[in-house]
């Protein structure tokens, strides 16, 4: 009997995707839990595993198309066997830019298991593990990467996971690699970023950020637009369309900020987390839209619509192959060594191309560092739907002012873009003031 592959909802509120590419034809032979197509939501690629051994029958959706979930898209059965009348092929040419992720882990739908995600379906198929045997423990019954491996090891329960190494210094605080607060000498003459454990490749679906267009780019010729660069193109046209931008800047003293880092990351450290500028820039980022709600808000049809939970997103540079924005979910409810932790997570993640939909969606505030390469301060682009983005420039030694005394202290500007349809300059400023106030007091 045939078998239909549909478009897996790649979390609960994900309603479609783009296939991005087949890497089975028809008439090709395929074995179950092999990668039949890849899926993309908001830069985020998925490998969709096949349902079932056979051949691949018919294609109904061409690459580059965006369709709903539970669309039908392929169907694999047996050489001469009926194919589904139920199906219109969907060409190339009806994709539009995908919709952002808002939801859980990457998922594929089988036929009677629900919901197996890609890294359950290959563990499963390396030990010959029949999935209707193993009892999920997973949300909704979802069967786990924990549950296969109990299952082999005949224990009937996941052990708990072990804590992954901490490393030296956070991926994206390195220069060149992706950078959110450069290094720079200015913790007390100490050099942050240099020689550094590699970080740990952390156990995790196989769903990664786009890859870029391979070789260097030469004069002369044309560079492929990825997936990835076509996403974000659009979004930031779209961005300049919609809102009316406008920048505020301020500078900051990180004495303070530094100082408490100094004393306090060694216990960190022991407490699995790796203490960076990047949590201390998250908490003042709070503190201010604690303060200041209607930051944290979007633009309605014919309301302004304030959310309640917190959601940070932080831009990570994956260099030449564009840029991506993870998001820490409910910041207001957790500790500066819980928001280490999670920026830790994410960043090791981004680097190894292994971030899920989930992890880029449903930010409502952004913080974007533009100062990996040197730059002082620039006027970023909102990140929409969302009110407005914080910007961070270089920390570096610099000479200030203090009670008519010159000092040198670390500095870094702050920019501050609005959606000016929903704030106003002065709402800008006192945002900025509240969060330069957060990182200069800090004790």
């Amino acid at each position: 009997m045939a078998t239909k592959v549909t478009m897996p909802q790649l979390g609960e509120s994900v309603v479609e995707g783009t296939v991005t590419k087949w890497l089975k034809q028809e008439g090709e032979r395929i074995n179950e839990f092999d990668p039949l197509l890849e899926v993309n939501t908001d830069k985020v690629d998925t490998e969709v595993p096949a349902p079932a051994t056979g051949t691949v029958l018919r294609l109904y959706v061409g690459e580059g198309a965006t369709v709903q979930a539970g669309t039908l898209l392929a169907v694999i059965g047996q050489p001469g066997e009926a194919i589904p009348e139920d199906g219109e092929p969907v060409a190339a040419h009806a994709g539009h830019s995908p919709a952002p992720a808002k939801a859980s882990t990457p998922a594929v739908s089988t036929r009677e298991l629900g919901f197996v995600s890609p890294v359950v379906a290959r563990v499963a198929a390396e030990h010959g593990v029949n999935l209707q045997q193993v009892e999920g423990t997973g949300s909704g019954g979802r069967i786990t990467k924990k549950d296969v491996l109990a299952f082999v090891e005949g224990k009937g329960a996941a052990a708990a996971p072990r804590p992954e190494p901490v490393p030296e210094l956070a991926p994206w605080e390195t220069p060149g690699d992706g950078d959110l607060f450069r290094p720079t000498e200015l913790q007390f003459g100490t050099t942050l970023g240099a020689s550094r454990p590699a970080v740990p490749t952390p156990e995790a679906p196989t769903a990664r950020v786009q890859a870029p267009a391979t070789g260097a780019a030469l004069p002369g010729t044309s560079v492929p637009l990825t997936t990835i660069r076509k996403s974000i193109a659009e979004h930031m046209v779209r961005s300049r369309r919609t809102s009316p931008h406008v920048t505020s800047v301020m500078e900051a003293d990180m004495s303070a900020v530094a100082a408490h880092r100094e004393a306090n990351k060694a216990a960190f450290t022991q407490d699995g987390a790796n203490l960076t500028f990047t949590a201390y820039m998250v908490v003042a980022a709070v503190v201010a839209l604690r303060a200041y709600p209607m930051v944290n808000s979007s633009w309605g049809e014919d309301k302004i619509v304030l959310h309640k939970p917190i959601h940070i997103g932080v831009a990570v540079s994956l260099g030449e192959e564009g840029l991506i924005v993870p998001v820490i979910k409910n910041v207001e409810e957790k500790s500066l060594l819980k928001i280490a932790r999670e920026l830790n997570d994410l960043a090791s993640r981004a680097r190894a191309h292994q971030l899920r939909p989930d992890d880029v969606a449903g930010g409502t505030f952004t913080i974007t560092n533009h100062g990996s390469s040197g730059s002082l301060f620039a006027a970023p682009i909102i990140n929409q739907p969302q009110a407005a983005i914080l910007g961070v420039g270089v920390i570096e030694k610099r000479v200030r002012v203090i009670n008519d005394a010159i000092a040198i202290r670390p500095m870094v500007y702050l920019s501050m873009t609005i959606d000016h349809r929903i704030l106003d300059g002065a709402i800008a400023d006192y945002f900025l003031a509240k969060v330069k106030e957060t990182l200069e007091s800090w004790a």
